[in-house]
């Protein structure tokens, strides 16, 4: 399970930014987990988190810089060989941050031992890696990696085998853990899995063809029940999918709509959006709960409407639908995931987090705790008034009133040139 996440000089999250699954012992939550880690120490972890703020303030930017982790180390040795460099993002909106690293780490558990594990890229090399483990609860250097240094290797307590190897097959702008991953380090090689088994981004505009491919494919395999009952279950008038074949051999998916005449099935095109958009959801959903892995998604509610999003949070939420320890990250704008419809919190407090930017562009992450909300305060309500922050600087009328100046001066300039 992802504990924490780190991130700087990534996109628009210029200063040093954290995410933490981790419940604060002082705090109650009854939808964490517990962990029992090295050393016998219980962690209670959060099984989802929602991103919430205005358009343009760095909601996907942190999902982003998770992927942005992701890609590093999956492709820095068996696909960043023919860069003149590093490809990465760094904060673009000051020339400066050009020349400095970008730092990501993760705090993680794999298999009841916590790990610690991060780096720093620069233009041209990877400027740091380090991992850490902690068996006991105490932590243990594995990997001290600094390219400033005339030896940029250190191993302490020779933990890692094959050391010389890995050093010598890992090119300056490839990190380690890749370079071990794709040998198949016996023992850092479950590091490097987690990276390519956790963190599938989802999002409204993205590869959704593909989901829906991958969708079609778990209709003919041991997913298919659940899949027919979670197209039932959204109420889309929906009794059932049947996968056909289509054009050029390709497999394409039917479904079947009640009617008033009996059962319909329309060809894929002419389904609405929505179901499309929810079918394509449903996959690589009932996958992750499946691995008990780490899904991303930009904007939940896009396309779907609020009941259906909240259902997924549900879905998360629920220890026995989620019995492997799946994790959900989204990014949202609908406050109503906020609440139920009888008023009560569908999140709580500390599985919300916010986003702002400042004058400079940069974005500031921080947990709704920070903002001490009260006991029965009503989450959406509050939101909405700019209570915590992360809303739109905007009053009411502003954007018809803009639009009307903008035409009046056009009609001005035009009877002007006239």
């Amino acid at each position: 399970m992802l504990l924490r996440f780190r991130v700087a000089n990534v996109r628009s999250l210029r200063d040093e930014q954290e995410l933490s699954f981790v419940v604060p012992e002082s705090d109650v939550n009854a939808s964490a987990r517990q962990l029992i880690v090295g050393g016998d120490r219980p962690v209670n972890v959060l099984p989802l988190i929602g991103i919430f703020g205005a358009n343009a303030s760095g909601k996907s930017n942190v999902l982003a810089a998770l992927v942005d982790m992701r890609t590093a180390v999956l492709n820095s040795y068996a696909r960043w060989a023919s860069y003149d460099g590093i490809p990465r993002n760094h904060f673009a909106l000051d020339a400066k941050h050009k020349a400095e690293p970008s730092f990501f780490e993760v705090d993680l558990v794999i298999d009841g031992i916590r790990w610690t594990y991060g780096f720093e890229l620069g233009p041209t090399r990877v400027e740091a890696e380090w991992l850490h483990s902690y068996p006991r609860g105490h932590r243990q250097v594995w990997l001290d990696r600094d390219a400033a240094r005339s030896t940029p290797y250190e191993w302490p307590g020779a933990r890692v085998k094959d050391r010389s190897q890995l050093v010598r097959r890992t090119r300056p702008n490839a990190l380690v853990l890749a370079t071990a991953g794709t040998d198949n380090h016996p023992q850092l090689s479950p590091l490097f899995h987690w990276f390519r088994r956790n963190l599938w981004l989802i999002n409204p505009e993205d590869e959704r063809t593909q989901r829906e491919q991958f969708t079609t494919r778990e209709l003919s395999g041991a997913r298919a029940r659940r899949i027919n009952e979670l197209l039932r279950v959204a109420d889309l008038g929906i009794t059932g999918a049947e996968v056909v074949q289509g054009e050029k051999g390709r497999k394409t998916v039917r479904l079947t709509h009640r009617s008033a005449a009996g059962e319909v099935s329309f060809d894929w095109e002419n389904e609405s959006f929505g179901t499309r958009s929810w079918f394509a959801l449903v996959g690589p959903l009932l996958l992750a709960l499946d691995e008990g892995a780490v899904l991303l998604v930009d904007e939940l509610d896009a396309s779907l409407h609020p009941r259906f999003a909240a259902e997924v949070v549900r879905l998360f939420r629920d220890p026995q639908a989620n019995s492997k320890g799946a994790q959900l990250l989204f990014t949202s704008h609908d406050p109503s995931l906020l609440t139920t419809p009888s008023g009560g919190r569908l999140l709580d407090p500390g599985q919300v987090w916010l986003t702002e930017k400042d004058k400079d562009g940069a974005t500031d992450l921080y947990p709704l705790t920070a903002a001490s909300p009260g006991e029965d305060e009503d989450l959406m309500k509050a939101y909405l008034a700019g209570a915590f922050g992360a809303v739109p600087s905007l009053l009411e009328g502003q954007v018809a009133r803009r639009l009307l100046a903008a035409n009046t001066r056009e009609r001005v300039h035009g009877a002007e040139r006239g």
